[in-house]
């Protein structure tokens, strides 16, 4: 007697069953279609199998096309895609410029006073009391000039006094140089006339040089720039009286690395701009020290200038630029066109009328320009102003071309202009350029 058994499959052979399942059908598949094309012998069953395996290799290859993409399909789709994308954007309104050929240099840059070639404080040299003042703060005067009297009675008296004795042993000299001359006194008598004269005449002049002092007087030409005495005030030899300076030119002084010594050279140019005003003075390189500061590692240079506004004067902090090197033809933008974008530094170009992102490579820099080393071409459109928020590819409406405005002949109301649609680009002709 034979016992049936049951075996209740696991799930793991079950999802192996299950697994296999699509093979197999695929395989029942392929065995209908053979018997299919064979089954028949006359010309009408050849046909009908031929037409069927012609019609399956074109389904399996329409499948496989939508499970891969064929490659020109991708590319016109991602094109398709870039375009709309592209057209969605909103144009946006910038100005450009054009990169240009130029000159650019760098410099050296430090802070400086402004100081007067020559500045003298005038003291006293005679003790009395100031009886006249002659000259005030901000007065010009001439090399000589009297700026104050100081009372002089006491030294006019004592130059009398001098004077008087002076002649007094004169006369008594010339009497003896007769007597000597006849042997009627002796030698040591006449030499001792002669030494007591010469004294006297030293005390004399040494009295009208003090008096001298009693007028005090501009030791160059130049303004008083400070009045430290009163009229009536006593005064003693050493204290201070008044401060003179000149001004043409003036001078300032700078401390230069030493790297940068072989750039500098006397009669070079420097320009100054003042902190107070932003007055641009130009200068020049009248001295440079033979020596290097050893605890700064810097070359002191003194700087004159010959020309300046009236209203300048010494003490006046200045921004002074030093030319170190020189390039000349070299790309330039102007230096709003060149932002930051991670790090790295950005121009955005007018391209057909598109925003393209460009990293470059900049050089020199001034007030107004940067040196591009590698990624623009001269004569190509960057732009200047509004590249903040673009994005790459954002359709641009130029409305200004190297600080001019752009003549679009726009229709107010509608923004094209008014004879046809807008030129490709978005770009107009620029007021004024040919």
């Amino acid at each position: 007697m034979l016992l049936q058994t049951t075996v209740k499959p696991s799930r793991a052979s079950v999802a192996r069953a299950l697994r296999k399942l699509p093979v197999v059908l695929v395989a029942l598949a392929s065995l209908v279609a053979v018997s299919a094309c064979g089954g028949g012998t006359d010309g009408a069953g050849d046909g009908g199998g031929r037409a069927a395996m012609a019609a399956k290799k074109t389904a399996v290859a329409k499948n496989a096309a939508v499970r891969s993409g064929a490659p020109g399909q991708r590319a016109g789709a991602a094109g398709g895609n870039e375009e709309s994308r592209r057209r969605s954007m909103p144009a946006a309104a910038v100005a450009t410029a054009t990169a240009r050929r130029g000159d650019i240099a760098s410099f050296y840059t430090a802070t400086a006073t402004l100081q007067a070639q020559k500045q003298a404080q005038i003291i006293a040299r005679a003790a009395g009391v100031v009886s006249r003042v002659e000259a005030e703060e901000g007065d010009e005067v001439d090399e000589g000039q009297e700026l104050l009297r100081i009372e002089n009675d006491e030294y006019l008296y004592r130059l009398r006094e001098a004077e008087a004795n002076t002649a007094k042993l004169k006369a008594r000299y010339d009497r003896l140089e007769n007597m000597v001359k006849q042997h009627l006194v002796s030698v040591e008598e006449f030499e001792t006339a002669r030494s007591e004269l010469a004294s006297a005449q030293a005390q004399e002049d040494l009295a009208r040089l003090n008096l001298s002092y009693t007028k005090v007087t501009a030791p160059f030409a130049g303004v008083v720039t400070e009045r430290r005495i009163d009229l009536g005030q006593n005064v003693n030899p050493g204290d201070p009286l008044y401060t003179v300076a000149d001004f043409h030119p003036l001078r300032a002084w700078i401390h230069v690395p030493a790297r940068e010594f072989r750039r500098l050279s006397t009669g070079q140019p420097v320009t100054l701009v003042l902190d107070s005003n932003g007055i641009r003075l130009q200068g020049r390189i009248t001295l440079i020290s033979p020596v290097i500061d050893a605890a700064s590692g810097t070359i002191k240079v003194t700087v004159e200038i010959d020309d300046f506004p009236p209203d300048v004067r010494p003490g006046d902090f200045a921004q002074v630029r030093v030319e170190t090197q020189r390039r000349q033809g070299r790309i330039l933008v102007p230096r709003a066109a060149v932002i930051s974008e991670k790090g790295e530094d950005v121009v955005v170009l007018d391209v057909d009328g598109h925003a393209e992102m460009r990293r470059v490579e900049t050089g020199f820099s001034n007030e107004d320009s940067i040196e591009i080393l590698d990624g623009v071409e001269e004569g190509e459109q960057v732009v200047v102003k509004g590249q903040g928020k673009l994005r790459e590819g954002q359709p641009l409406i130029v409305v200004e071309i190297d600080g001019r405005p752009v003549d679009r002949g726009e229709d107010a109301s509608s923004g094209r202009p008014a004879d046809g649609p807008p030129a490709a680009g978005g770009r107009g002709r620029a007021k004024g350029s040919h």
